[in-house]
C-alpha cells in the first residue's frame, strides 16, 4: 500500500513541477518529437494547412458532442431550387436515354443545348456573374438524380461544378479574370475542364513534369512577361470539347525575372483551347460511357502572366489552390454518383424481387436473396445519409479534408457493393445490354468514381488517417508546430504546456474506454431514448478507443506511421465507420425518426459498427506485439465489442418493410424516377398491380400444380379462363391477372442484340 502511495506522489511531484517534469519529460520527448516527425513534402505541407475539421474532429477526441451535430442543420433545399429540380430537372431526365447515349457516344446537340441554356453547368457560380448560384446540396441532388438515369450525362454536369475553373475563379481569380470568365462559364457559352493528371503523376501532384519557364516574348503586339509551358495531360473529363483549359504545371525562373526564387511551385492558369499551341489530343474511352474525356498537350506554348489564376501572385501557389477546393470533388460530386447509383439499385432491386417467381414464389422471399438485398436497401440508406450531410458540411461553410475524402472513398464502395449485389439479384437480366437494362452501364461505370480524385487505395491508406490524425486531433498538429518552431526554446515552452493538456487527455479517454469497456457503455449519455439511444452509447465507446489507439500509434511509430499504410488505414476505417455511423444517426433524426426507417437504420448500424470492430481487431493483431494483443482488447473491449452482422431477424425485418411500405421503398429511392425509363417504367407498372393479384395469383398457382400435365399445352390465358370457371378465381381476378401477368413479362424480358 505504501508503495503505492509513494509511486502516485512521485508521479504527481513530476509532473506538477515544471523544472523536474521539463528537465526528465517534456525535453526528452520533445528532443524524440523532433526526430520521430516525417520529413514532409510540400505539396503535403500545403495539404496539412488546407481545408479544416468539423464533425470528424469531434469523433476523434473521444468526446463526440451529439447534441451539436444532431443541431447542425436539417439538409434542405431553397424553394428555387426546388423549382429547378421539378422542372428543369424533370425536363433533362425526360430528354435521356444512356443506351442512346453510349450507342451514339454522346449526349445528343438538343441535350447539350439545354444543358447550356437552363444552367446546368453554373450551379456554383454567383447570381452576379449569371449563374445560379446553388447550394451544395442542390448541387449533390442534382447530379444524384441525373446519376440514376445516366452517368454519361451526370460526369458532364459534374465537372464544371466540381474542382475546375469556376471553383478557383471563385476562390483564387484576380477581380478581371472572373469578369472576364464567370458569366461565360454560366451562360454556357464557354465549357471548361481541368487538367492535372499526366503520365508519371496522378495522386502525386509533386511529380508532375509539365512545366512552364518565366520569360519575355512579344504578346498581341507587346513585349510581356510570361510563362512559355509545356505539358500533356490525361484522363482530362470535358478535354475533347472543351473551350477553356484550366491547367496544372510547374514553374521555373532561370533567369530570375520574378524573384531570386528559381523553383516556383505548382501552378494553375487559364488557357482558351483555341490558343496557338494547343492541342485537343485524342478521346478515351472510358468503359464504354459516352462522356467527353481524353488529352490535351502542348509544347513551349507562351501565355501572359495574367493567365495564371490569382495573376503573378498566383504563381507557385496552385497545389494550394487545388487541395483547398477538392471537397467539391470528394464532397459532393463523387458521393453523388455513388447516391445516383445506389437509388437505382434500390428501387430496382426491390421491384423485380416481387415480381421475378421462382418455384412458385417471389424470388424476394428466399433468405438468400433476400440478405444481398438487405444488404442494398441499408446502405443505400447509409450512403444518402452521408451524402446529404457531408453536402451540408460544405454549405455550411466548412472544408472537412478528412471528411470528404472519407465521403469519396467509402460510398463508391459500398455503391460497387450495392451494384455487385444489385446484379447478382436480376441474374441474366442484368447482363443482357439494351434499353430493357436499367443496371448494365451503371455497373460498367462504378469503377470509374473508384479512380476519381486519387484511387481509393490512395484516399484509404493514405489520406483518411494520414490527414486526419493531425487534422483531428486536439494537439498533435500544434505539437508538430511547436517542435519545428525557429526558437528552440520558445517551442519547449510551447510543447511543454500542449504535453501537459495531451497527456491529460489521452488518459481521460483511456481510463473512460476502460469503464465503458467494464459496462458495454451502458452509462453514457445518449441525445435520444428509445430504440436508438444504446446506437449513440456504442459511438461515444468506440470514439475513446480510437483516440486511445491513435496515440499509441503515434506514440510507437511517430513519423513512420505515414509509411504504415496498412495500419493507418484501419485506424482510417475506424474514424470513418464512426462517421457514415453517426450520419445514418442523424438522417434517421432528421426524417423524425420513423418507424418505417427503424429496420433501415438497424441494417446500416450493424454494418458499421461491425466493420468498425473488424479494423479495430486487425489493427490490434497486427500492429502491437503477440503478448500484449489480448490485454489491450480486454481493457477496451472485456466483453466485445458488442458489434455484430446484420442479423436474420434485421434481415427479414428489412426486407418486410421495403416490400410491405411504401413509404420505406421511397426512402431509399428518392431521387430516382421511372418515368421515361423503359425498364424501371415496367417494373413500376407490373408492382402497382402485384399487391391486388398476389392472393388470386397463388390461388390460381396452388390450381395449377394440382391440374399437373393437363395444362402443359394450354396458354396462360387458357388456363387463367378454366381456373375462372373451376371457381379458383373471379372474373375480376381474371381480368387483373391476365394484365398482370402481361406488365410482368414485358418487366422482366430483356433485349434482343441486332447485331448478326
Amino acid at each position: 500500500m505504501w508503495l503505492i502511495l509513494l509511486l502516485i506522489i512521485a508521479v504527481w511531484v513530476i509532473f506538477a513541477v515544471k523544472d523536474i517534469r521539463l528537465k526528465w519529460i517534456s525535453k526528452p520527448t520533445f528532443n524524440y518529437f523532433k526526430c520521430a516527425l516525417p520529413e514532409l513534402s510540400d505539396t503535403e505541407k500545403e495539404a496539412m494547412k488546407a481545408g479544416d475539421t468539423w464533425w470528424d474532429a469531434s469523433l476523434f477526441s473521444g468526446k463526440p458532442d451529439w447534441n451539436m451535430w444532431l443541431k447542425s442543420g436539417k439538409p434542405r433545399l431553397s424553394d428555387e431550387e426546388q423549382a429547378f429540380v421539378n422542372n428543369e430537372l424533370s425536363e433533362l431526365m425526360a430528354m435521356l436515354d444512356e443506351t442512346d447515349i453510349t450507342a451514339r457516344g454522346d449526349l445528343s446537340k438538343e441535350t447539350w443545348q439545354f444543358l447550356r441554356e437552363k444552367g446546368f453547368f453554373s450551379m456554383i457560380i454567383p447570381k452576379s456573374f449569371g449563374g445560379k448560384e446553388f447550394s451544395a446540396q442542390a448541387n449533390s441532388v442534382i447530379v444524384s438524380t441525373i446519376a440514376t438515369r445516366s452517368l454519361s450525362a451526370a460526369v458532364t454536369v459534374m465537372v464544371p461544378n466540381s474542382l475546375g475553373p469556376a471553383e478557383l475563379l471563385l476562390h483564387f481569380g484576380t477581380q478581371a479574370q472572373q469578369e472576364q470568365w464567370l458569366p461565360k462559364l454560366a451562360s454556357g457559352e464557354v465549357l471548361p475542364c481541368f487538367a492535372l493528371t499526366s503520365l508519371h503523376a496522378g495522386s502525386d501532384a509533386g511529380g508532375i513534369t509539365d512545366h512552364a519557364t518565366v520569360c519575355r516574348q512579344e504578346f498581341e503586339g507587346q513585349e510581356v512577361l510570361g510563362l512559355k509551358v509545356t505539358w500533356s495531360k490525361r484522363y482530362i473529363t470535358l478535354a475533347p470539347v472543351a473551350d477553356v483549359l484550366g491547367l496544372a504545371f510547374k514553374v521555373y525562373d532561370p533567369d530570375k525575372l520574378l524573384d531570386e526564387q528559381v523553383e516556383r511551385g505548382i501552378t494553375c492558369a487559364l488557357i482558351p483551347t483555341s490558343h496557338k499551341g494547343v492541342t485537343q489530343g485524342g478521346r478515351h474511352d472510358p468503359m464504354g460511357l459516352a462522356f467527353m474525356n481524353g488529352t490535351t498537350s502542348g509544347k513551349d506554348v507562351f501565355i501572359p502572366l495574367d493567365w495564371v489564376i490569382g495573376g503573378e501572385s498566383g504563381v507557385g501557389k496552385g497545389w494550394r489552390m487545388l487541395v483547398s477546393c477538392l471537397s467539391a470533388g470528394r464532397g459532393i460530386s463523387l458521393p453523388a454518383l455513388s447516391a445516383g447509383t445506389a437509388q437505382l439499385c434500390a428501387k430496382s432491386t426491390s421491384a423485380y424481387s416481387q415480381l421475378r417467381y421462382q418455384f412458385k414464389q417471389p424470388i424476394g422471399q428466399f433468405e438468400g436473396v433476400q440478405s444481398a438485398a438487405a444488404r442494398i436497401y441499408g446502405l443505400t440508406y447509409s450512403i444518402e445519409a452521408a451524402r446529404e450531410n457531408t453536402a451540408l458540411a460544405v454549405d455550411l461553410k466548412k472544408k472537412p479534408s478528412v471528411i470528404t475524402a472519407i465521403a469519396k472513398y467509402h460510398l463508391t464502395e459500398q455503391a460497387r457493393m450495392v451494384i455487385n449485389d444489385a446484379m447478382d439479384i436480376h441474374g441474366g437480366k442484368a447482363i443482357q445490354k439494351g434499353p430493357l437494362n436499367y443496371l448494365a452501364n451503371h455497373y460498367a461505370g462504378m469503377p470509374i468514381s473508384i479512380t476519381v480524385e486519387g484511387a481509393n487505395i490512395l484516399t484509404r491508406n493514405l489520406m483518411i488517417f494520414g490527414q486526419g490524425a493531425s487534422r483531428c486531433h486536439p494537439f498533435i498538429l500544434q505539437e508538430m508546430e511547436a517542435a519545428q518552431m525557429a526558437d528552440p526554446e520558445q517551442g519547449l515552452k510551447v510543447f511543454d504546456k500542449l504535453l501537459v493538456e495531451h497527456i491529460a487527455h489521452s488518459g481521460k479517454n483511456a481510463v473512460k474506454a476502460l469503464l465503458n469497456g467494464l459496462t458495454v457503455g451502458r452509462f453514457v449519455r445518449s441525445p435520444v431514448s428509445g430504440d436508438v439511444a444504446r446506437y449513440y452509447q456504442k459511438l461515444t465507446w468506440y470514439s475513446q478507443v480510437l483516440s486511445s489507439l491513435s496515440d499509441i500509434a503515434m506514440l510507437k511509430l511517430g513519423g513512420k506511421l505515414k509509411y504504415r499504410e496498412m495500419q493507418s488505414a484501419r485506424l482510417g476505417d475506424m474514424l470513418s465507420h464512426l462517421y457514415l455511423a453517426s450520419c445514418a444517426l442523424k438522417k434517421y433524426e432528421d426524417d423524425g425518426h420513423q418507424c418505417g426507417d427503424l429496420p433501415l437504420l438497424h441494417v446500416a448500424m450493424s454494418y458499421h459498427l461491425s466493420s468498425y470492430s473488424r479494423a479495430m481487431k486487425s489493427f490490434v493483431d497486427n500492429f502491437l506485439p503477440r503478448g500484449f494483443r489480448s490485454i489491450a482488447k480486454r481493457i477496451f473491449f472485456p466483453f466485445g465489442t458488442r458489434a455484430q452482422e446484420m442479423s436474420d431477424e434485421q434481415v427479414k425485418a428489412l426486407c418486410a418493410s421495403v416490400y410491405e411500405n411504401h413509404t420505406t421503398r421511397l426512402r431509399i429511392s428518392a431521387l430516382c424516377p421511372s418515368q421515361k425509363m423503359l425498364g424501371l417504367e415496367k417494373l413500376e407498372s407490373a408492382l402497382s398491380l402485384s399487391k391486388k393479384v398476389t392472393s388470386a395469383y397463388h390461388d390460381f398457382l396452388r390450381w395449377q400444380k394440382k391440374q399437373g400435365v393437363k395444362l402443359y399445352d394450354k396458354s396462360v390465358t387458357e388456363q387463367l379462363g378454366e381456373a375462372c370457371e373451376a371457381g379458383v378465381i373471379s372474373e375480376g381476378d381474371k381480368q387483373l391477372l391476365a394484365e398482370w401477368l402481361q406488365l410482368c413479362d414485358e418487366a422482366l424480358s430483356v433485349d434482343v442484340s441486332s447485331a448478326s
